[in-house]
């Protein structure tokens, strides 16, 4: 069973990261490392950092195989200026 997630100043995550990531690799705890209340980061068991990883490559793989099937049944490209435009980039 994992930890309820905690929040900790980053100065204090930087005086006890040995003990954070220990907690995060045995026992499953999430803390969120703030700077005046705000989360910047988070440390993570490895796991689920992985999870995210494996989700987010499998939803890059169907977004590719959605846009070749448009593609080769005659849907445009998108030019990447256009695309660049698009997302205010």
């Amino acid at each position: 069973m994992s930890e309820p997630a905690a929040e900790l100043p980053i100065s204090d995550a930087r005086d006890s990261l040995a003990d954070v990531v220990s907690r995060a690799h045995y026992a499953g705890r999430i803390t969120y490392v703030t700077r005046r209340g705000q989360r910047l980061a988070a440390i993570v068991p490895a796991e689920v950092a992985e999870a995210i990883e494996r989700a987010e490559d499998a939803s890059d793989v169907a977004a590719a195989r959605d846009a070749l099937t448009r593609i080769e049944s005659g849907d445009t490209p998108l030019p990447l200026t256009d695309l660049r435009d698009e997302l205010g980039l």
